[in-house]
């Protein structure tokens, strides 16, 4: 690997450590009873999702930045906080406990909260960008 290519792993490694931490971290202040509805990880995945849609918006439209803040912030500590495992997992316990329709209910709306999120943020991000640079705008 080159040298840039360690920079990256390393911007990564420590970008998912942080995100990890702080998934961790909300789970524990934010407690799920067993067969409870998984809030926790939802609210996670979607606040996950929004900061990845401005994050987006900002490094590949707005402003220059260093080539490692996208690895670092997006795909280290939004792909940490973010987690398909904990979904899933979710879903198999809720299944395993006999709670089918939280578990279906949950299945569905995961995935459709968090493209929402995603969608409305970067729409959102998109138009206070264009806001910004309209002509005649006044600081």
């Amino acid at each position: 690997m080159t040298r840039h290519e360690w920079q990256v792993v390393a911007a990564v490694a420590v970008g998912g450590g942080i995100g990890a931490v702080a998934r961790y971290a909300a789970s524990l202040w934010w407690p799920v009873a067993p067969g409870g509805f998984p809030w926790t990880t939802l609210a996670v995945n979607a606040v996950g999702c929004a900061a990845i849609g401005v994050l987006m918006v900002l490094v590949t439209q707005a402003w220059p930045v260093h080539p490692l803040v996208r690895p670092f912030f997006g795909t280290g500590i939004l792909g940490g906080f973010t987690t398909f495992s904990t979904y899933a997992v979710d879903i198999e316990r809720l299944l395993s406990a006999d709670h089918v329709r939280t578990a279906l209910l949950y299945l569905a709306l995961t995935p459709l909260v968090a493209l929402a999120a995603v969608w409305s943020a970067t729409w959102a991000t998109r138009r206070a960008v264009a806001r910004r640079a309209a002509p005649g705008r006044q600081a």
